[in-house]
């Protein structure tokens, strides 16, 4: 079996990682035992499916927009009873059942898939996959796990850190992908918040409306941002209890102040609304 007549094709967004190192540590991060249902987003030739059915893996499920890739795939792995393939879109398409994700992801659906995988605020995934392992652009990383003050620091990053513990596994280079790409990479490993952990759905709604009021003006101090929601009294004893000052701006404001503001502004707002 070959795939020496398929090339990359741009428009998909594929870009073979074939790093032998890089695979290894991608599979090692998942941390997979014979309980684990994968799911795999692009499996594209194989390189990393190949590892992950040598793995302790109990079964890998793997997701292929490109069907000219699919008899390749099938016809490499098909013979071993816990692989399976599907051909079409993984934003549309039903997705298997899984406890775990490990991808080498399109960066130009990166956005949508971790909806897709990871969910929002007011719309986690439910059941939460146990462990997603994906390799992304690295301004994405970086912007997923960043820290409040960091310039990679945003709306994303809030929301990511609320729904899931973010760290990072490895940067990658261009060299590590046949055809390189113009960006550099990372691996990352996002373990997702158990539903206990998760914030109420009243309360990430109220955080989703603040995180998009305040970060579409992101330069702007949240004195301004926030202005008109309460009286100046009532808005200064709403970001002191949550230990921000108002001269602050959104970068600089930890997710779980965020949370603190948004439950603040609930009840506020509860009080001042006219009884029925």
């Amino acid at each position: 079996m070959t795939f020496a007549a398929h090339h990359a094709r741009k428009r998909f967004g594929q870009h073979w990682l074939i790093d032998a190192s890089v695979l290894d540590r991608i599979v090692a991060a998942a941390e997979l035992t014979g309980a684990d249902r994968v799911l795999e987003v692009g499996p594209g030739r194989g390189a990393l499916t190949e590892r992950l059915l040598a793995s302790a893996a109990g079964s890998v499920a793997a997701v292929e927009l490109d069907r000219d890739l699919v008899a390749g795939l099938r016809e490499r792995f098909g013979a071993d009873p816990r692989f399976s393939l599907l051909q079409g879109d993984v934003l549309e398409l039903p997705l298997p059942a899984a406890n775990k994700v490990v991808a080498n992801i399109p960066y130009n659906i990166t956005g949508p898939l971790l909806d897709r995988l990871v969910g929002r605020l007011d719309r986690p995934v439910q059941p939460p996959y146990g462990r997603l392992v994906l390799l992304v652009q690295q301004e994405v990383g970086e912007r997923i796990r960043a820290k409040p003050g960091s310039s990679a620091f945003s709306a994303l990053s809030v929301r990511m850190q609320l729904l899931a513990r973010c760290t990072t596994v490895c940067p990658v280079p261009p060299r590590c992908f046949q055809p390189p790409p113009k960006v550099q990479s990372e691996v990352v490993c996002l373990d997702p918040l158990p539903p206990e952990q998760r914030l109420a759905p009243e309360l990430a709604r109220s955080v989703e409306q603040l995180l998009r009021r305040c970060f579409a003006s992101r330069r702007k101090m949240v004195r301004n941002t926030l202005s008109g929601l309460l009286a100046e009294p009532e808005l200064q004893a709403l970001v002191a209890a949550a230990g921000v000052e108002l001269q602050q701006r959104p970068q600089e404001i930890a997710p779980a102040q965020w949370v603190v503001l948004a439950a603040g502004l609930n009840q506020r707002q509860a009080i001042q609304a006219p009884s029925a």
